[in-house]
């Protein structure tokens, strides 16, 4: 396996998990009210917690993103 094969998937798996953040954040900010009476079913939380906690794994989604497929793509790609 060389170097560029692993900087491609790298760029691609970095892209595929970006689309699924923003169809997450787009669904999240267009049936907010449908996931909720979902959710609510299945675990008894309120209507804050269950905000604080999507917003909270959005912004950890983004940063795991970010720290294992965007930085070592960048490194990869700036240093070949």
């Amino acid at each position: 396996m060389n170097m560029e094969l692993v900087t491609s998937v790298l760029g691609y798996v970095a892209a595929i998990n970006y689309a699924v953040l923003i169809i997450w954040f787009i669904a999240f900010l267009s049936a907010r009210s449908f996931i909720y009476s979902l959710h609510s079913r299945w675990f008894k939380i309120s209507e804050s917690d269950f905000d604080t906690l999507h917003y909270g794994l959005i912004g950890a989604y983004k940063l795991a993103i970010l720290l294992f497929f965007l930085s070592p793509y960048l490194v990869l790609k700036l240093s070949l």
